[in-house]
């Protein structure tokens, strides 16, 4: 069996700084204020994390300040025989707010369209919504 994967493209303004908007992706209690759901894991290069109380996995494998996260990523409904997706976030400064393009690559085709909504619904509008609160 081929192993068919796809690539999700997104792009969102939020309305906080870069370093803030890097911070609420890595650090898990920020994580966990915005999306309500527990996040663990050691934001380091290397470093193993979970998200939405563990039905995200996965391991840091670059991080710039402000600038990029890099991870490997995965779901506990992952198709067996996959290996993880690789997510890439990059930030960039538009006014007072942050510009944010999500690449996430290597997603089983069967799961794109499910993870391109639910980018949407548990990360961009929490997200939106928690530093308009601020």
């Amino acid at each position: 069996m081929a192993i068919k994967t796809q690539a999700i493209t997104q792009t969102e303004l939020i309305p906080a700084a870069p370093s803030q908007v890097f911070k609420a992706l890595t650090d898990p209690q920020l994580h966990t204020a915005f999306t309500g759901a527990k996040a663990t894991g050691e934001p380091k290069v290397g470093g193993q994390f979970t998200a939405w109380d563990n039905y995200i996995s996965g391991k840091y494998l670059d991080l710039q300040e402000g600038k990029r996260i890099l991870q490997e990523w995965r779901t506990s409904t992952w198709p067996e025989g996959y290996p993880p997706s690789i997510l890439e976030f990059k930030f960039k400064q538009k006014g007072k707010n942050t510009e944010v393009t999500m690449v996430h690559s290597q997603v089983p085709s069967e799961q794109a369209e499910d993870y391109a909504k639910g980018w949407v619904t548990h990360y961009w509008k929490p997200l939106k919504a928690f530093f308009g609160k601020k």
